[in-house]
């Protein structure tokens, strides 16, 4: 065990399994209590969630198009450790994962048809308009301004300063020698449970949604429990061997994959589909959001009173604080593999490349959807507009050609995205609970990747017959709620980010002019 941080290792595990057993044991009031302290913040703070995250924006282009750009993430010579195509799959596969393939038909479409932001005309143009720009919302540059704003302060207390790859690192420039003691041990406990928590949420909810599709085109009949099982132990299976091989080989090799499966099937649709609505979609949908960014950025909902307020939370701040629940796990990752780039570079690769890809992918899948419901057969959204989230992408496929193929592609894909989330995740939290070790032991890789699946299992297991996510929601609240203990800690982030570079500014301007003078003077050197 000595290649653990026994006063991060320890207590992690602890609040892991004690949770498990409240979650199961207690499932109905602990489900009850849980939920309470989430909707509480919420109501209470939906204010402070819209005004963070908008203000984590403005930092992030802050660092990107100010005078800190030129600082490398590193030594000043070195170069960068990936290539820039592996770097931006990796990007882009653990930041959203599996996600992107639930949501891609279903949020647009809800916000169209069964659960419209308030305020929105009731013309159905108008609403499809609307929904495509609010998705471009939650999941475009914010959620990964936040990923910024942890990435960074991470790469460069590891990079530049030297510091092994923990969180309590990123705040030195503030609190010095401090985060040494129990406050950097509580922040890495809270990053690793934050991060096991989000991962195993999103493995048990996924595995409904493979299930949903292998139902879906008959290969399994009314899939129960027992199914869900076997698949979690199967994508734990391939999770585990991925994170075991390392960042260089299995999780870059996968995110490859991944990436050209994902674009495979996003040209099928967009070939296959409306492609001239897509595109015409594409760029005004565009504009909107473009245009009505700063507005829905700030916008609580309160000039539409209690109905407002209640949607902007269960929506939106529910994403922030999901995005902030994820961003210890996804901002430690992209820092680990972002060694050598400036921070211009790694603030355009984080925040611009994943989500403009964010946007083609719902632009495609999304206005595909709303194309089937303006102007096709309307089949995807049921009766009382409703939306199937588990099954509108397979229905989607269905009504494309060879559908049934297509939808056993698109279960694939589901199944990749998300072992490339959960292979990053799974390292981060080793190398957390390692001590920061950046290439932490492989018995300790696959322990975190196993338990992944092991809590995901037990509470699917718990649930009851009534509510199959009982406790795996409950899960998934409670990483919500740790989001806002974690929001205090990414306010300290960004003072500490801001304190380092302005001291290192000067130094780094210097050493660059000295390389320029160099350069200079090689080319006016006469050659034999």
């Amino acid at each position: 065990m000595s290649s653990v941080a026994p006063r991060v290792f320890w207590p992690a595990i602890a609040v892991v399994i004690g949770f498990v057993l409240y979650a199961v044991i207690g499932q109905d009031v602990a489900a009850r209590q849980v939920q309470y302290v989430q909707r509480e913040l919420a109501s209470k703070l939906s204010w402070y969630y819209v005004a963070l995250v908008s203000l984590f924006v403005v930092f992030a282009l802050w660092m990107c198009l100010g005078r800190f750009g030129s600082i490398r993430l590193a030594k000043d010579d070195e170069k960068p450790e990936f290539s820039v195509g592996a770097w931006l799959t990796m990007l882009f596969t653990a930041g959203m994962g599996i996600g992107l393939v639930f949501w891609g038909v279903a949020e647009p479409l809800t916000f169209f048809a069964e659960d419209p932001r308030p305020g929105v005309g009731g013309d159905e143009a108008a609403r499809s308009e609307a929904a495509m720009v609010q998705t471009f919302l939650h999941w475009g540059i914010h959620p990964w301004a936040i990923y910024v704003v942890v990435g960074l302060a991470v790469a460069n207390s590891v990079h530049r300063k030297g510091r092994s790859i923990s969180i309590r690192w990123a705040l030195e420039p503030i609190f010095g020698d401090r985060v040494k003691g129990a406050w950097g041990d509580a922040i890495d406990v809270v990053a690793i449970v934050g991060t096991l928590f989000g991962v195993a949420t999103s493995l048990g909810l996924g595995v409904m949604q493979v299930a949903s599709g292998l139902d879906f085109i008959d290969a399994v009949h009314d899939p129960g429990k027992p199914v869900l099982v076997v698949l979690i132990i199967v994508i734990t299976g391939i999770t585990t061997l991925s994170v075991v091989s390392g960042i260089g080989r299995g999780i870059k090799w996968l995110s490859n994959v991944n990436v050209g499966l994902a674009a495979a099937v996003a040209l099928f649709v967009l070939v296959a589909g409306p492609t001239l609505f897509i595109f015409n979609g594409l760029v005004q949908d565009l504009g909107g959001y473009l245009q009505n960014m700063a507005r829905l950025s700030f916008d609580t909902g309160a000039s539409h009173g209690a109905a407002g307020t209640d949607w902007v939370n269960r929506w939106t701040v529910f994403y922030w604080g999901w995005w902030i629940s994820w961003a210890p796990f996804v901002g430690v990752f992209i820092a680990r593999i972002s060694r050598g780039r400036t921070v211009r570079e790694f603030v355009c690769g984080v925040l611009l490349v994943p989500t403009l890809l964010n946007i083609v992918w719902f632009a495609v899948f999304g206005g595909s959807a709303l194309h089937n419901e303006l102007f096709g057969q309307g089949d995807i959204v049921g009766a009382g507009d409703r939306v199937n989230e588990d099954n509108a992408l397979f229905q989607l496929l269905q009504t494309l050609p060879g559908g049934t193929f297509v939808v056993g592609v698109a279960i694939l894909l589901g199944v990749l995205f998300f072992v490339t989330s959960s292979d990053s995740g799974s390292y981060v939290v080793v190398m957390l609970a390692s001590g920061g070790n950046p290439t932490p032991p492989i018995w300790g890789r696959a322990l975190w990747a196993l338990m992944e699946g092991a809590v995901a299992i037990a509470l699917l297991m718990a649930s009851d017959s009534e509510s199959d996510t009982a406790s795996l929601d409950t899960l998934k609240t409670v990483a919500i709620i740790i989001a806002l203990p974690f929001s205090v800690v990414m306010i300290g982030m960004c003072v500490a980010t801001l304190k380092s570079f302005r001291k290192d500014y000067p130094v780094a301007l210097a050493v660059r002019q000295e390389s320029r003078r160099g350069r200079a003077a090689d080319e006016l050197e006469p050659r034999v």
